[in-house]
This record gives C-alpha cells, structure tokens and sequence, in this order.
C-alpha cells in the first residue's frame, strides 16, 4: 500500500495534481476538502471538536486503506490547526501495516499563489479565497511547510502542467499499487 501525500500552500493545485494522478493510476483520490467539509458542516473551522474530528476520520481512513493494502492520494495544505507531528503519525501508522508514504511537494511562488487563490473554481469547495486573511495568516502557512517531513519530490506547479506532475509521481510509484 502507499499512500501518495500531496501537500502543498493554498492554490498549489494540489487537487488539480490528484485528479490528474488519480486518472493516471486509477486510485482514489481522498482530498483534503472531504472531510474538511463534511466537518464544518457541524462544527465551526479550527474549534477543538473539528480539528479532532477532521484528524479522527483521516487517520482512520489511512489506517483502513493500509490495512485492507489499498493505496490512495491524499491532498493537504499544512496549517496551525493541524498537529505539527501529523505527517509524522501517519507515516508510522502507515508503515506498521507494511505500507509506505510518499511525501510530494508542491511548490509556487507568491504572485501565481496570489492569482490563483482568488479563482473562481476555488469556491466549489469552500476553499480559502480572501486574499487579505490568507497575506494575514501566510507567516503561519510558511512555517506549518517548513515542519513537513522532506519530500520525495518537489514540483514547480508553475512551469509544470498537472498531468506532467501527475507523471513524475508516478514514476516514484511502486508498481503493486
């Protein structure tokens, strides 16, 4: 099993990316937004009942999928209300049933992050959209990256295309998906 861990600032295209590695592969792709808003729709973002909800049905999906030896992509955006050693735990639970994480960066520069946020597609998913709020909260985004564990690989989402980042994961990718 492994699970392909997309992660990346807000407008990377981490979702973007997925789809198209999901397509590629034909694996599921268990984006950051499905629980997110399955768990705002009862509790407010960043309260305590959320983010230990949000964590609960993450890590029991990994736990289940790794078990059962079924891999999966999974998006995420590293930020103060997740706990800092989250990647960390689900590298460990993932690894005790004998399956494996790929870390994978996104990487964007601020202007095309800039651009991006404010998009339209955005919305479908409630996603951040509000360029002052995100320039308020990046120190904390910036540091939330700087914790994650070293990626496998880093992708240029500005010069590369989603299926060509979708590509060059898929070459890390053991071939017993």
């Amino acid at each position: 099993m492994q699970l392909i861990f997309i992660f990346g600032p807000a407008a990377a295209g981490k979702l973007t990316v997925g789809r198209a590695l999901a397509g590629l592969t034909g694996m599921p792709l268990f984006h950051n937004h499905l629980v997110v808003d399955a768990v705002t729709a009862v509790f407010p973002f960043g309260s305590a009942p959320f983010a230990r909800l949000r964590e609960h049905f993450w890590m029991k999906t990994f736990e289940e999928a790794a078990v059962a030896g079924r891999s999966l992509i999974f998006t995420f955006t590293p930020e103060a209300t997740v706990a800092a050693d989250f990647p960390q735990r689900v590298e460990q639970l993932v690894a005790r049933h004998g399956g494996e994480v790929l870390f994978i960066a996104l990487e964007i520069g601020r202007e095309a992050q800039e651009r991006r946020l404010v998009d339209e597609s955005r919305a479908a998913f409630g996603k951040l959209r509000d360029l002052g709020l995100f320039r308020e909260l990046r120190p904390q985004f910036e540091q939330c990256l700087a914790a994650m564990p070293a990626p496998r690989l880093s992708l240029d989402v500005e010069t590369l295309q989603p299926e060509e980042s979708a590509l060059a994961i898929s070459r890390l990718m053991s071939p017993r998906r």
